[in-house]
């Protein structure tokens, strides 16, 4: 099937055995193991494992001063006829030993008197028979939840289990299901699936995230299989949305049918297929290991099997991840020069698609290393730019970013999670060491980084030609979260004209190929539901984020998505005191923890919750996303975020260059001179008849806006400036959509 300019490349579904595939399919018994797997399908039982220790491996020095690892146990021998390559893992200089994440279906080996680290996480991977025991026995139980084994294995198969947290007294166990969606596009048959099963089985509303998926929310144990297969059935899946592997690929949402843009969805797409995982664990369990005929590109399949540079696990269900998978969560984001609204440099992976003159795709510049996650006051964890690695030619990308997989799975920290991620491998061993190791199992050298344009962020929101006759309309969700009348009103609109939908990064949406004639009536019914367009959105809210935080995920220290919109309103009121300009705006994120699922760090200001009802400050992130932000101040309380925002923002005013962006005045006037200025300060200086009176006829008018502002916690002057707003905004979607 080929897709409309916002369709999926390739889709899945169910077919008879005795259908023929009319081009090149890949099929597969998703489910089947080879003779010696221990167990198989719902019915199994754990398999029988032994441990073999390793010995630490030498290290290199650091200039970040990491806890030392000293190395992991492997459940068996390396695979015969599996190249073993010089690099070791670990940091310590005794000695050392190549360890592999090999298969559970190996030869049992005796295991040595050596007692190694693991995390626990390492153990119920490797014990699951690839991600099956014990999440197959939890799922037939009667109780409402599964346990902590299951609970892990279930993050790959997409989804998280959850309480209530806003509850007393018993737990409600209930699981969030993240969808993967490459690119962010969803088919129309899909969305009002995920619409449905929202309203049916979840709380009501759809979430869109910053990886461009949705997330269902309050899905009940009961209903897991009913809900998992409905998407597998209608162009989705959940496989490997979480968990220790390769996550949703980024790529910029806006459907152009520019070639540059075409072909770096086209990328996208292939590697997240090169990389999802092989076993069919995940058919087995959510549509009882069902026969599924998915169309992959012949270069992926190829590019898969290949072993010739030792990446490889030979004769096992998973050739690339083994049955250890990764050490920790692995992202990747590919876009086009000069488009960062993917958050380029937060990746694991930055790929960029570098065209020739006549806009001809030559190749990919790659960035390594980028990521958010650290710790509250553990120096050693820190959120990391990505840099760059080299340039591949375009026929060779799904090889290097093997190659860069693999040395990761091989090299990466099993040990303490905190230290897992390959930012904390690049940290430690420096550039020139990765990039040599990546060659081993690439094949080639790299080539020199080509140059690049300057980054932009961009939204896509509003009206845009697709450039094939068709237009595009992006639409701003605050913090993604759709339901109520907006979300009634979109299915509407989407159901009746047939439309495929893409989810942004900023966790928007965009409405794809929709037919010049229509404008008018779907601009009409969105401004209804409150669905404005851009100019009449706050230009704070456009470019803000939130994670969900409280009341579901378990990590959340303080608010994020339900305490932003009242933060966001705050901001303006200082905006409005201190004297800046309705049309001047700042990057600001919030995250209820330190994880930095909403990618707090890029921010010009960025709110990390770091305590009940307590944030972390980070200033200095740029506009286009390129700067890394960095801790200004720790556990200021909600309340008192005011006597911060006063100051930084009044001499933002007062003091900064033409042009200057918030985030680039803060590292320019450096913390130490800011600090001082927010502990001083006492107030802005305002000048005379500046507010108020100016607004109003009479005063019997103005003291009657100044009582009700102040019900609101608001000034008189910036609840009448918000009516006026409002009705401006009414008035030009009525003005648009006749």
């Amino acid at each position: 099937m080929l897709p409309d300019s916002c369709g999926t490349l390739a889709s899945a579904g169910f077919v008879g055995e005795s259908q023929q595939a009319r081009h090149r399919l890949s099929a597969r018994w998703l489910g089947s193991l080879p003779p010696s797997a221990a167990v198989s399908g719902l019915d199994s039982s754990p398999p029988s494992l032994s441990m073999a220790a390793s010995t630490p491996a030498a290290g290199v020095e650091s200039k970040i001063r990491i806890p030392g690892f000293q190395g992991l146990q492997s459940s068996v021998l390396v695979p015969l006829g599996r190249e073993v390559g010089p690099f070791p893992i670990g940091r310590s200089s005794r000695s050392s030993s190549v360890i592999r994440a090999v298969s559970t279906v190996r030869p049992r080996i005796k295991p040595d008197n050596t007692e190694v680290k693991r995390s626990k996480v390492e153990l119920f991977k490797e014990q699951s028979n690839f991600l099956r025991f014990p999440l197959n026995e939890e799922l037939r139980s009667e109780a409402p939840n599964i346990n902590e084994a299951a609970t892990q294995l279930i993050k790959f198969h997409g989804s998280y289990q959850q309480t209530n947290r806003d509850e007393r007294g018993a737990k409600s166990y209930q699981f969030m299901l993240r969808t993967k969606n490459p690119c962010g596009k969803v088919p129309n048959k899909l969305y009002l699936v995920m619409d449905d099963l929202a309203d049916e089985f979840g709380i009501g509303t759809l979430r869109l995230t910053t990886r461009q998926t949705f997330q269902l929310h309050g899905i009940l144990k009961k209903n897991l299989q009913t809900v998992m297969s409905t998407i597998i059935k209608n162009m989705g899946s959940t496989l490997g949305a979480c968990g220790d592997l390769n996550r949703n690929v980024l790529a910029p949402a806006a459907p152009f049918v520019k070639k540059e843009y075409v072909f770096a969805q086209v990328t996208a797409e292939n590697i997240a297929a090169l990389l999802t995982p092989q076993s069919g664990a995940y058919y087995d369990l959510w549509v009882n290991g069902g026969k599924i005929l998915s169309a992959e590109h012949p270069e992926v399949v190829k590019a898969r099997n290949d072993n010739s540079h030792g990446t490889n696990f030979t004769d096992s269900p998973e050739p690339i991840y083994g049955s250890q998978f990764l050490p920790r969560k692995f992202k990747i984001a590919v876009t086009v020069p000069t488009d960062n609204s993917v958050d380029i440099l937060t990746n694991d992976i930055g790929v960029v698609l570098v065209s020739s003159d006549d806009g001809e795709p030559q190749g990919f510049n790659i960035y390594v290393g980028g990521g958010m996650g650290r710790t509250h006051r553990v120096g050693t964890t820190f959120p990391r730019l990505g840099e760059p690695l080299g340039f591949v030619a375009k026929e060779d990308i799904l090889y290097a970013i093997k190659a860069i997989v693999v040395t990761q799975r091989e090299n990466g920290r099993r040990d303490d999670r905190k230290y897992s991620r390959m930012k904390y491998l690049i940290s430690t061993w420096g550039i020139e060491k990765f990039r040599s190791v990546v060659e081993h199992y690439y094949g080639k050298k790299f080539e020199k980084f080509r140059e690049l344009p300057e980054w932009e962020f961009k939204s896509y929101l509003g009206w845009h030609e697709q450039g094939d006759g068709a237009m595009f309309c992006g639409l701003h969700i605050d913090n993604g979260r759709i339901g109520g009348k907006m979300k009634q009103t979109l299915r509407e609109i989407i159901e009746k004209y047939k439309l495929n939908v893409r989810i942004t990064p900023n966790q928007n949406l965009i409405l794809c190929d929709i037919r010049r004639s229509w404008r008018r009536p779907i601009t009409t019914a969105l401004a209804q539901a409150g669905l404005l367009l851009p100019r009449y959105v706050d230009p704070l809210n456009i470019t803000s984020m939130a994670c969900p935080a409280l009341p579901l995920c378990p990590l959340a220290i303080t608010e994020a998505e339900r305490g932003i919109p009242e933060i966001l309103k705050r901001v303006r009121a200082v905006f409005d005191k201190v004297g800046l300009k309705y049309n001047e705006s700042v990057v600001i994120r919030v995250t209820g923890c330190p994880n930095g699922c909403a990618r707090p760090y890029m921010a010009e200001l960025g709110l990390v919750g770091d305590g009940p009802n307590s944030y972390q400050i980070w200033l200095g992130g740029a506009p286009n996303q390129t700067t890394l932000a960095k801790s200004f101040m720790d556990k200021v309380k909600v309340h008192d975020l005011e006597k911060v925002f006063e100051p930084l923002f009044y001499y933002w005013k007062t003091k900064r260059l033409r042009g200057e962006s918030f985030g680039n005045f803060s590292v320019r006037m450096g913390f130490e001179k800011l600090q001082k200025l927010v502990e001083r300060w006492e107030g802005p200086v305002e000048p005379a008849s500046r507010f108020n009176l100016k607004l109003f006829a009479d005063r019997q008018t103005f003291e009657a806006m100044a009582e009700l502002a102040k019900q609101q916690n608001k000034s008189a002057h910036q609840l009448a400036m918000e009516v006026i707003r409002n009705y401006v905004a009414a008035q030009g979607n009525e003005s648009d959509g006749h």
